[in-house]
Parts: structure tokens; sequence; C-alpha cells
């Protein structure tokens, strides 16, 4: 009976051609916002209410998998419901856009842009990778957004 040894390939090798191997290269680890209960219950009607697809890309959640978190294609488009306030949003340049009757703050990032509700019970945030040069995303994820998480404050006559 002949053994035949298989040459030894060091771990941090056999760890790197399978990190290379990965299907979800484009994809980075989505932080997971811990909000209070009473956002909780917002988020998770929220999330039962988003659309299989955005803007052309198809559904595919970040890891770790969250109902607080969503995502469209490898990491294009990003969603994360409960998130703290952004700190910019106090600035006198903040940037801001209504779009379907839900108002974003809107802020540039290296790599695309970070969009984040206001005047909603819950801040709901959405990342866009810089391929997306146009509002579509968010008017596709603004029905969802408006359905599920109410104002913060409601007008009275």
């Amino acid at each position: 009976m002949s053994h035949r040894r298989l040459p030894f390939l060091p771990l941090a090798a056999v760890l790197l051609a399978a990190a290379g191997c990965s299907a979800t290269d484009a994809a980075r680890p989505v932080a997971v916002p811990a909000p209070p209960a009473e956002e909780k219950a917002l988020c998770l009607a929220l999330h039962k209410a988003l659309p299989a697809s955005v803007a052309g890309e198809s559904r595919r959640d970040p890891e770790p998998r969250s109902e607080l978190t969503a995502g469209w294609g490898d990491a294009a488009i990003v969603l994360r419901c409960g998130v703290p306030r952004p700190a910019g949003l106090q600035s006198t340049q903040a940037d801001g856009v209504e779009v379907n009757g839900v108002n974003w703050f809107s802020e540039e990032l290296e790599d695309g842009a970070r969009f984040t509700t206001t005047y909603r019970r819950t801040y709901v945030e959405v990342t866009l990778s810089d391929r997306f040069t146009d509002m579509g995303p968010l008017t596709e994820l603004a029905g969802p957004v408006a359905k599920t998480v109410p104002p913060r404050f409601t007008r009275t006559p």
C-alpha cells in the first residue's frame, strides 16, 4: 500500500486563496443599529415592507443578518434603520432633499453618498455606492419609509 503526501500549504495561503474566491468581495460587514424598543418596532415594520429590488438591484442583505438592515446588489444600496441622529444634521451647512414626501439629510462619502431621514420617529439611513448619480433608489424606498415610520411631529392647522 502506498501513501502519497500532499505538499504542506501554509494556512495563510489557503485562507488568502479562499478569500479571493469569495462571491461577496464587494460587500463589507454592516454595523447593526441598537435602537430603543419603540423605534425597533418601527424598523421591523419597515423591514417587512421593503421591496425585493431597488434600482434594478436584487435584494442581498448584508452580514450580519438583521431585521434592522437591508441591502440590494453587492452593497450597492444599504439601508440601516434605527441609527443615531447624524452629527452633521446640526450644521447650518447641512444639505437635505425631499423625495416623495420623505425628507433626507445628505452626506457625500468618498465612494458614494449617505442619506438619513429627518422628521421621522426613527432615523433610517441609506448608503448608495458612487454608481448611483440620481435619487432613484430613494424614490423607491421613500414609500415604505413613509408607510411604516411616522413623522416625528404632526402639524396642526
